[in-house]
């Protein structure tokens, strides 16, 4: 079956999803279809297309708003909404600053005006060689040994200074 034709403009250029790889819309259709029955699906379907590619791209927004009978904006605000969603795919690794109260007690906002400053990038961007996207994320659970970091998804460091930051910088460009 051919994929329906519902445009929308990506850095300026009109695309459909019938633009999108195979791979790719393949991909948010598995999603769309393993949680489309589930209580509230959107969250559960962006969650899903996220882990499948990274991030969640915009021209697959109007097919899970079609799928889930909801507008195109409604889609568009809840990822735009959460700071989880990424709009382009992430740089080789993901390193995550803890910016809750407990971390911004203990150093945080010093470790993060260092990371800006070291990686030349703000939030939700990655550096030029793709190596490094840096996020903020609002609790770590890892509260009283602040600042914390995460990178990737299971690498959590606690106590960060921006001595340790920039040497965990520097193992993750070593390692991707």
């Amino acid at each position: 079956m051919k994929p329906a034709k519902i445009n929308v403009v990506v850095d300026g250029a009109k695309r459909s999803v019938a633009d999108m790889p195979v791979p790719m819309r393949d991909a948010v259709k598995r999603a769309i279809e393993a949680n489309r029955t589930r209580p509230g699906a959107l969250l559960p379907i962006l969650h899903a297309v996220q882990d499948a590619l990274g991030y969640v791209p915009p021209e697959s927004l109007a097919l899970i708003a079609r799928e889930l009978n909801l507008t195109r904006a409604e889609v568009h605000g809840v990822v735009t909404f959460y700071h989880h969603f990424r709009s382009a795919p992430p740089g080789r690794v993901v390193v995550q600053i803890c910016r809750a109260e407990a971390c911004q007690a203990l150093g945080a906002r010093a470790l993060e005006a260092h990371a800006k400053k070291m990686l030349g990038i703000d939030f939700h961007e990655t550096t030029g060689d793709g190596a490094i996207t840096l996020e903020p994320v609002y609790c770590l659970g890892n509260c009283g040994c602040g600042p914390s970091l995460l990178i990737g998804d299971d690498e959590l460091h606690a106590r960060v200074t921006p001595a340790v930051f920039d040497e965990l910088v520097k193992t993750a460009r070593v390692a991707t």
